[in-house]
């Protein structure tokens, strides 16, 4: 196939080559998550367990098609984020940051990896204690995993986008929780995070997105927050956006010499996918990020945060919307937890007891061996969190 049919022909999963190719995506970013929740103590910085995990994908996917014609492009797909107790998303500082974990931190990882532009991501709570998670930060994560399991059983072709944004919902409030506002899901597709069939966590009237219809063969990154807040998160210091897309359809002639440097070096490492600013030189970066930002070159993601005190869950899976079934590709197993919430609504039982058939595929996964796979099997069989820990 020349090139410019290779273009032409969207790539999806009806290519065993393009499964295989998110499935080794997957593999490698479920054991940098794994590694990261390993690696997360009390007192360790925040910054050096997000360059570990950045590393670990940069090494991992470094080993994998090396000896292809094609050269193929590898390698993160979203940076290593860990945002700690009310702070939501996107926390992934500068070197010279010194912030570390303490005893009992909720922490949220997030994290993604590519092959060719195939991209699996994937976001996990973990508490930084011993023994079961209990009170309102079960609560929370609960929430969030109950509503991801809800998702997955909704997320299959012939449902629509607002089916599941309501049953997050309403999962979050059996719990006396809020799903965060503002948090999208989005349908990727090679070399695309962030696609235009899109879920949205809550309905409000600022935020409208088109209706539309799951259909097999594609793949969606599910992204659920929950909070005991309000929901509403707010940015509260710019300075501390560090995580910057290209906005591929924009231009505009920069005036200084540093902005200038900096975009080069941007368009040269990471023309496509998201990239922290800890990849650049840091000291033009600050510089030169600033006039990039103000002519929209570049798509920010800022932190965001709820209010002091607010216990806030994070829970994002890759799944595969096969022709067998839907395919959850990546997830890592929860601490127990003890909330103070059982479900009693018939609808979220009914939605938990539908199947998602994706277990006959997990024979196939399981013959690997590998020790990254245990993660989706326990995460398919633990649908039921809310009742964890309290028998």
């Amino acid at each position: 196939m020349s090139d410019d049919e290779r273009e032409e022909k969207e790539l999806d999963l009806t290519s065993p080559e393009v499964v295989t190719k998110y499935k080794t995506a997957a593999e490698i970013v479920n054991k940098a998550l794994k590694l990261v929740v390993s690696e997360c103590k009390p007192k360790a910085k925040i910054v050096d367990i997000c360059e570990k995990g950045d590393s670990y994908i940069r090494e991992q996917t470094g080993n994998v098609y090396k000896n292809v014609k094609r050269k193929i492009e590898r390698g993160v797909a979203f940076p290593t984020c860990i945002s700690v107790n009310n702070t939501v998303c996107h926390f992934s500082p500068l070197a010279s940051d010194e912030a570390v974990f303490e005893e009992g931190d909720i922490l949220k990882i997030d994290m993604a990896c590519h092959i060719d532009g195939f991209i699996a991501a994937v976001a996990h709570t973990h508490v930084l204690q011993d023994g079961p998670v209990t009170g309102r930060a079960a609560d929370v994560i609960a929430a969030a995993n109950t509503a991801a399991e809800v998702a997955l059983r909704l997320v299959r072709p012939g449902k629509k986008n607002k089916d599941v944004t309501e049953a997050i919902q309403k999962v979050a409030a059996a719990y006396d929780c809020k799903i965060v506002e503002g948090v999208l899901s989005h349908q990727m597709k090679q070399f695309v995070i962030d696609g235009n069939k899109v879920v949205l966590s809550v309905t409000n009237p600022d935020t409208r997105v088109d209706d539309a219809e799951f259909e097999e063969n594609e793949v969606y990154a599910i992204d659920i927050v929950t909070s005991t807040g309000e929901g509403k998160p707010k940015l509260l210091d710019e300075k501390q956006t560090t995580i910057y897309k290209r906005a591929v359809d924009k231009s505009y002639h920069l005036k200084m010499k540093a902005s200038r440097f900096i975009f080069s070096e941007i368009s040269q490492k990471f023309p496509i996918m998201p990239f922290t600013a800890r990849a650049l030189e840091e000291k033009r970066a600050r510089l030169g990020l600033v006039e990039c930002m103000n002519h929209e070159l570049l798509q920010p993601y800022p932190v965001l945060h709820e209010k002091p005190g607010d216990y806030v869950a994070h829970i994002k899976f890759t799944v595969l919307l096969m022709p067998n079934g839907s395919d959850r590709v990546t997830s890592y197993p929860l601490q127990e937890l003890q909330p103070t919430k059982t479900i009693e609504d018939p609808d979220i039982k009914a939605w938990l007891a539908l199947g998602t058939k994706t277990k006959k595929k997990g024979g196939g996964k399981k013959k690997k061996g590998k020790k990254g796979d245990k993660a989706d099997e326990s995460a398919e069989a633990e649908p039921m969190d809310s009742t964890n820990g309290q028998e």
